[in-house]
């Protein structure tokens, strides 16, 4: 299986990196441009193309900065 890297941004969205496939609750899948690298998921519920971040997070004065507990 090839890696998958999921970065939290800082007052944004998550960025998928690698081969993945997004679905509903319906077992519909999202159409994706294979061509891009990467996806970036909506943290802030603004977006007008759900799931997907559409950059509303900066209007709508979203703010979370998630970090991981130091190893």
């Amino acid at each position: 299986m090839a890696d998958v890297k999921i970065t939290v941004r800082p007052n944004g969205s998550l960025k998928v990196e690698g081969p993945v496939e997004v679905y509903d609750s319906n077992g519909n899948r999202f159409p994706l441009d294979e061509s891009k690298p990467a996806i970036a998921l909506c943290r802030c519920g603004a977006s007008e193309n759900m799931p997907f971040c559409d950059g509303a997070h900066k209007a709508c004065g979203f703010q979370s900065e998630v970090t991981a507990p130091a190893e």
